[in-house]
Order: structure tokens, then sequence, then C-alpha cells
């Protein structure tokens, strides 16, 4: 086992659909809440836009079918990706060329996580399987199911999973190191993907509404901050998961809890610095100045980073199945179901740009790889733009 010092200079490298933690519910009482609504409201028409931030198209590649729940791995300008029937690809970010590619042999459940070497994955089988350009290194059968990617750092992969415990393992043998199982959770969990990061020597998950501090040594844990506290008349109501992405500035992380709030967290002390109420269903950015996220009816908002105060608002994309923002250059990039990336002012939220794609939703992304901005659509295409 690595020691301290080691780990910690390695880690400083429109709804959700919902699943059952605990058998407390009736598949067919959950089945009736969740189908149960309005009809969806027409998106919002895409009015003219002149490109502001100019940006070129410079490569697509395609991987095959994705879900939701492929959320990619950015380490440099390499892209670790997967597809929903179990093909994990790198792919240089500069060129879109395909580095290598690996077949699991079955379909996945969640993305990809990887510290630039090993690429780790999780079936539908709840099957964890460790990666490498020339195959596969190693599996391990998990207790649960998994919707978050695993994190590799460290030397280890830490899993998350829908029962919402942590489990280390050595990365190279796949000899498991702890688990720490949660406490106090709510028995929905979302099949989303939630919160797994690192910042520092710490291991940083969401669990229910709170972001948890692990010691990625031994599974201890050093600090617990409640974001969102659940609420309402049944379980369906009261489920506040953290969901991917967050926002990071320094030791501040900014997360959201599924349709209840936005908050900060100081992550060397683990304090709350604030929340706001806001209902969403997927993460958030943050720059220096501002925290950024969009609602579940498309609305995308600004947050002022050290008070939590809206500063703006638009309107421009409601009801557009908008995905979690990424904050680059002079932009808030955010993608749709329609298959399009809107660039918008990360000063007042006007439209600077509208890029598009195969007319599929965006699924991951938008993320940046190096200087190449990356987005993944349902269809499998892996489209990359640099600006002019």
């Amino acid at each position: 086992m690595k020691g301290a010092s080691a780990v910690s200079q390695n880690f400083s490298a429109d709804t959700a659909r919902v699943r059952c933690g605990a058998a407390v519910l009736l598949l067919a009482a959950l089945l009736s809440a969740c189908s149960s609504g309005p009809k969806r409201p027409e998106p919002a028409p895409l009015v003219p836009v002149t490109a502001l931030v100019p940006a070129s198209r410079v490569w697509n590649a395609a991987i095959g079918p994705v879900d939701a729940l492929m959320t990619p791995a950015v380490r440099g300008q390499q892209v670790f990706l997967a597809n929903a029937a179990g093909s994990v690809v790198a792919i240089d970010g500069a060129s879109g060329q395909m580095v290598w590619r690996v077949e699991v042999g079955a379909p996945l459940s969640a993305g990809v996580g990887s510290d630039g070497q090993l690429a780790a994955v999780v079936t539908r089988a709840n099957e964890l399987v460790v990666v490498q350009s020339s195959g596969e290194l190693w599996r391990a059968r998990l207790p649960a199911r998994v919707f978050t990617a695993p994190l590799v750092a460290g030397q280890r992969v830490f899993v998350l999973s829908a029962d919402r415990s942590v489990t280390a393992f050595d990365a190279r043998s796949g000899a498991r190191l702890w688990t720490q199982a949660a406490r106090g959770a709510d028995p929905l969990v979302l099949q989303q993907a939630g919160v797994l990061t690192a910042v520092g020597d710490t291991l940083l998950a969401g669990v229910s509404g709170r972001l948890v501090a692990f010691d990625p040594l031994n599974g201890r844990i050093r600090w617990d901050a409640p974001l969102a506290t659940p609420r309402g008349v049944n379980e369906i109501e009261r489920l506040v998961d953290l969901v991917d992405r967050v926002g990071r500035v320094g030791d501040q992380v900014c997360a959201r809890a599924f349709q209840s709030a936005v908050g900060c967290v100081d992550a060397s002390r683990g304090t709350v610095q604030w929340t706001q109420p806001s209902d969403g269903a997927v993460g958030v950015a943050a720059d220096a100045d501002r925290v950024y996220g969009a609602e579940r009816n498309g609305r995308v908002v600004a947050w002022r980073r050290d008070t939590g105060e809206r500063a703006w608002s638009s309107d421009a994309l409601l009801h557009r199945g908008v995905t979690a923002p990424l904050a680059a250059g002079r932009s808030i990039i955010v993608g749709d179901a329609q298959g399009f990336l809107h660039l918008l002012s990360r000063d007042n939220g006007a439209m600077l740009n509208r890029l598009n794609t195969d007319g599929s939703a965006i699924v991951s992304g938008p993320f940046l790889a190096g200087n190449t901005l990356v987005a993944v659509t349902r269809n499998g295409g892996v489209f990359g733009w640099r600006p002019e």
C-alpha cells in the first residue's frame, strides 16, 4: 500500500430516472409516481445568433451509441470514453484520433474513470473492470449497482455504489482495500452519475444530500457537509442526491443537490459556505466569480461564488433538455437534447454562439481536452471544436 505522501501527490492531479437503494417501495407504486405529471412543454425556439465567439469543428469520431450515464474522463489532451455496449476508448483531444480501444464484453452502467494510464468502468452485472491500452487488467464483483464513474487516483480505484457505500481497490492488483457503508442514507437513489472526486489528499463523495470527505488510505470519514435536507411526503419528493458535475475553485467545491439546492463547501474544513434553493437535475460549473447551473426547465442561472446571491439568469433555452455547463474562456457552454452546444456570456447570459452536432442529444460534455471543446451525442458522435 502506498504511503500518505504518495496518495496526496497523486490526488492533487430533464428529470433523472430513479432506482431503489433499499427494498422499501413496491415497483408499481414507483412507476405510478414517476409516470404522472403534465405534458412536457415545447422547447423554446432558437433565435438566430451572431458568432461573437467563433469556433471551428476540427474533428469528429464515432464510438457507438452512448447513454447519459457514460460520463468521460479527461487527462491532459486524452479523452477516455465508453459506449453503452462495453467499448472503452482513448481519443487524442488534439487530433480526434483513437489511441486505443478495449472491449469489456458486457453492457456498462456507468462512465469511465482514468488516471491517464488505467481506465475503470462498471458493467450492468455489477463488475468493476479495469483496463489499459493492452487490454483488461482485472475485474471485481460489486455488491450493488453503480451509476457513477469510478475514480482512479493515487494508485487506487474508488467506487460509489447505488447503496451509497464507497469502496477502494488497489489499482494494479484489484485487491479490495476498504469499504465505508453509508449512514442514514435515503431509500432511493438516482440512476444518474453522482459526485466522486478528490481535493488534495481527500476523497469526496455525494451521499444523499451531503458531501462527505474520506481518508483515501483507510476510508475514515473526515467531515460531512449537508447541502440539502430531504423534504416531501414521499420518497421521490425527498430525493436529494448530489449530481455530477461539481465546480471547484481552490478548496471550494460547489455542487447541486437534485431538485432542491445548489451550494458550496470549503473542502479544507468541511464547512458549508452557502446554499440556495434550486430545482435542477444536472451539475454545476464555477469560476473565480460565479457558480453556473441549469434548472430543470432549462433556465441557466449564475450565482455569486462568494455569497450565493443570484447574478443573472437566461430563459433562452427553456425546455431544451440543457446539460450541466462548462465554464471556458468568456463563455458558459451547455448542450441540449437536440444536439446543439450553446455558448452564453459569463457576464450576463447573452448568447454568443451555437454549434451543431448530429442532431441527437448531448449526453457527455461539453468538456475541454487541452484547447479543444468536446461533446458526445447519444448516437455516439464525438465532436471537437477550437476557437478561431
